[in-house]
């Protein structure tokens, strides 16, 4: 079979951090730092090209910064409470940082090299550090895995609770299977485990359960174990790809026939029992996913026609789209009630149409018109976390120019992001607006880092911009912060940087991206990004690889990673984490939060304020004021209310699209009936379109 489709299905997933990558079923705790010689740039893991730094690119609109002083106190405190650890003679190039359990303090750093073992120079190593004090001192602890050598490839696998799996790398030829080091106490102590077979991929950790493994060897043979990795039992053989079903027993993976050796063949199959029947779901799969509540797979029809197909159920159910002919579709973000879904436009146009679908994923309605897609397979979708609704992405427009474009709606109607309060366009600028750097803009290295945003953080935004009529690559970006979800911005710090977010939002820090230059300064914010002050952490400046913290956003300790020369001229790797608990001691009360009705930036006192998608929610948040700790303690709290819904909060039908000019859901030409018979869950349904679909307001928890 020729294949003319290329199908990419899989969730965007937004790595935090600098160039991280996740590991494991359960943990998704990992990050990987990356040194070499050549690569002391922004993206770790990448080589970069050579740049002339004699002089730097324009910037945007000028603005002011708001930088405050840190007066001898705060510094002292700081130098206190402040760790730096040098890993000597450390040479690996891969530094895997795993946090491991939930306010254990516990961190894993395996620093290793990405090759195979029959090429392990003379020189080369593979170490394993441990820290019980969230990175403020490490221990070698590589005798507890016997100085067995852990490939990059593989890395650190954390699940549930406080379990860890080390993946060995062993020659094939001499060995029956593979190694693995266990652990179901952080890393304290480490079990030996020789497997029946040799591991092509690290194991995978049911999503509640650690004593449940999925792993699957080189020969196609998917294997399972119920006891951590003790016995392990063949599930299948000729296996292509497995997922475990987000929290239940169940496995799904596709097998490819024996008489064939193309994708477009694959058989998806399950099994609810782990692994004692089996069940065949469809026949000639190309790939399949899970995100949110939907199971998702491409069925091959013929050379050039191809279908999605979702379900809930036992039964696929085929969604209903204007289009038969797909030269590629992503599957942009999803939860329990909905997906966003991308489809090219036929041919190298590098955009395409996004659509949203019904809370059974049936029913999909056009959302957004050029919406990029790069070369590289590359979206600047981003889901804001911080605030229900929001969503952000950029555009392709017809003079050819990128613009960015936000929804409050669920992707329901779309607009161009504010101008931020403290900048302004020159006269020369037609319409100025804030552009944000996404994914195609890290992938040029133009930026170092996506937007960032925590659900804990309520409304909180962190991203690199640009000010003016469109995206520019040229234009040196800068930092700009959003307190309500993405309707108003303020321009924060003058070019690109490194962030995060600590203590739920009560605490942003940020290194500046230098251009092949070292790192000695971090930058602080207690207000969401208004004022910052500046704290030089170490007295050698290091080249920067990444920042790190425990996962959750409640933390106050930030740990900066690099490497610096030592005196033989090989590079050392370098951990300096510092406390903040110990400079903003005190404990929030209640004078400290503040009421604050979401989405209410445009509606001032009148009764539909704060109205979106038929519920309005109150928060309580800190204020930017108040210099205080939230705590490991802090929780979300929100009260939500019903309210009408407007016709923004309705998303067009099937064979409707939304007319810019009046918002309302207009027929598509190609729609010609307003009755379409369905397949439904194996029986025949007649389902009538109307122009739009309901309010979604089942929010309200």
């Amino acid at each position: 079979m020729t294949w003319t489709l290329v199908v990419l299905i899989g969730a965007c997933l937004v790595l935090r951090g600098t160039e991280s990558r996740q590991r494991g079923g359960g943990g998704g705790r990992s990050v990987t730092f990356h040194r070499t010689q050549q690569d002391q740039g922004w993206a770790p893991g990448c080589s970069r090209t050579g740049r002339d730094t004699s002089s730097q690119p324009p910037h945007g609109p000028p603005f002011s910064s708001c930088q405050l002083h840190l007066d001898p106190v705060e510094h002292k405190v700081l130098d206190d409470n402040t760790h730096e650890t040098g890993f000597n003679g450390d040479d690996g190039s891969y530094v895997i940082l795993t946090w491991v359990g939930d306010g254990t303090g516990v961190v894993l750093v395996l620093s290793t090299i990405s090759a195979p073992i029959e090429s392990f120079i003379e020189g080369g190593s593979s170490r394993l550090y441990r820290s019980t004090d969230y990175g403020k001192s490490f221990h070698d602890i590589s005798q507890r895995i016997n100085h067995t050598f852990i490939k990059e490839e593989f890395g650190v696998s954390v699940g549930p609770g406080s379990s860890v799996i080390l993946t060995a790398d062993t020659p094939v030829v001499d060995n029956p299977g593979g190694i693995i080091f266990t652990s179901i106490d952080a890393g304290a102590t480490f079990r030996f485990i020789q497997l029946p077979f040799h591991l092509a991929q690290p194991i995978t950790y049911h999503f509640l359960n650690p004593d449940y493994l999925v792993a699957l060897s080189i020969d196609g043979s998917l294997w399972l174990s119920v006891d951590f990795g003790t016995k392990w039992t063949k599930v299948h053989d000729g296996v292509h790809s497995y997922s475990w079903r987000s929290y239940f027993q169940e496995i799904f993976f596709t097998v490819l026939p024996v008489d064939t050796d193309e994708r477009g063949d694959l058989v998806l199959k399950r099994t609810t029992d782990l692994g004692k029947t089996f069940s065949t779901i469809h026949e000639d799969i190309y790939s399949f996913g899970y995100i949110g509540a939907f199971l998702f797979f491409s069925v091959m029809e013929d050379p050039v026609r191809s279908h999605i197909f979702l379900t809930y159920t036992e039964t696929p159910v085929k969604p209903l789209f204007l289009f038969v002919y797909l030269q590629f579709y992503s599957i942009l973000d999803g939860d329990e009630d909905m997906l966003f879904m991308h489809v090219d436009n036929p041919g190298d146009t590098y955009f395409g149409t996004m659509y949203t679908s019904d809370d059974r994923g049936i029913l999909f309605s056009k959302s957004l018109e050029r919406h990029l897609f790069d070369g590289h397979r590359k979206s600047d979708f981003a889901n804001i976390t911080s605030l229900r609704g929001v969503y952000l992405t950029n555009r392709l427009d017809m003079d050819g120019r990128i613009r960015s474009v936000i929804s409050f709606n669920r992707g329901g109607s779309w607009r161009p992001i504010s101008k931020p309060d403290n900048v302004n366009c020159g006269d020369q600028v037609k319409s100025c607006r804030l552009h944000i750097h996404g994914e195609h803009s890290r992938n040029n290295r133009v930026v170092p880092m996506l937007a960032l945003s925590e659900p804990t953080a309520i409304g909180l935004v962190i991203a690199h911009g640009s000010v003016g009529d469109s995206l520019s690559s040229s234009q040196h970006p800068d930092v700009f912060v959003s307190s309500d979800g993405g309707y108003n911005w303020k321009a924060t710090l003058k070019g690109p940087h490194h962030y995060g977010i600590l203590d739920s939002g009560g605490l942003i820090v940020a290194v500046e991206a230098q251009h092949g230059g070292q790192v000695k300064t971090i930058k602080f914010s207690t207000d969401e990004g208004q004022c910052w002050k500046s704290y030089n952490f170490t007295e050698q400046p290091f080249f920067f690889a990444g920042l790190s913290s425990e996962p959750g956003t409640k933390a106050m300790n930030v740990s900066v990673w690099g490497f610096r020369p030592e005196d033989d001229g090989q590079p050392m790797w370098v951990a300096v984490t510092i406390d903040f608990q110990s400079l903003i001691t005190r404990e929030c009360n209640d004078g400290d939060y503040e009421n604050w009705l979401a989405h209410s930036a445009e509606g001032g006192q009148s009764e539909r304020s704060g109205c979106i998608l038929g519920v309005k929610e109150t928060y309580r948040r800190l204020k930017k004021e108040s210099v205080c700790r939230n705590g490991p303690s802090f929780v979300v709290r929100k009260t939500q209310n019903s309210c009408l819904c407007t016709r923004e909060d309705y998303l067009c039908d099937y064979g409707y699209y939304r007319d810019v000019n009046t918002s309302e859901c207009v027929r598509q030409p190609s729609a010609q009936n307003k009755t379409l018979d369905i397949c439904l869950n194996g029986e025949e349904d007649e389902l009538l379109t109307l122009g739009f679909t309901n309010c979604v307001s089942n929010f309200i928890t």
